[in-house]
C-alpha cells in the first residue's frame, strides 16, 4: 500500500504555512484531515492508499483570513493518481494570488 504526506510553502513570506488545514478525499469521500505543523508538513494523511485517483483540498482561505491577507483562492484542490505501491509528496507553493504543486519524493 501507499503513504501520503505534504508540505506548505508561502511564498510571500518565505517561509512554511503553518496551520493549513488539508483533507483527503477519494471521489467524494472523507479519508482523512489534518493540519500543518511549524515547518507546513503533514507527515502522514490517510491510511495505506490503494491505486485510485485522490484529491488533497487547502484551506488556503482560513490561512490567508487569519493572517488578514486578501487573496483570490479560498481553496487548493490538487487531484492526483495513485498506480503503483511507494510513497507519494504532494507540496504546495502558495501565495494569495497563485499556486504551484508538483510530485514531490
Amino acid at each position: 500500500m501507499s503513504t501520503l504526506s505534504t508540505h506548505v510553502l508561502d511564498a510571500v513570506r518565505g517561509a512554511p504555512a503553518a496551520g493549513v488545514t488539508v483533507t483527503l478525499y477519494q471521489r467524494d469521500r472523507r479519508l482523512d484531515s489534518g493540519e500543518t505543523d511549524a515547518d507546513g508538513r503533514i507527515g502522514a494523511l490517510g491510511e495505506a492508499l490503494e491505486p485510485g485517483t485522490y484529491r488533497l483540498v487547502f484551506d488556503t482561505g482560513a490561512y490567508f483570513a487569519q493572517r488578514e491577507v486578501e487573496t483570490f483562492y479560498p481553496e487548493v484542490s490538487i487531484a492526483f493518481a495513485v498506480t503503483e505501491q511507494r510513497h507519494y509528496h504532494v507540496p504546495l507553493l502558495l501565495s494569495p494570488f497563485a499556486f504551484s504543486t508538483y510530485r514531490g519524493s
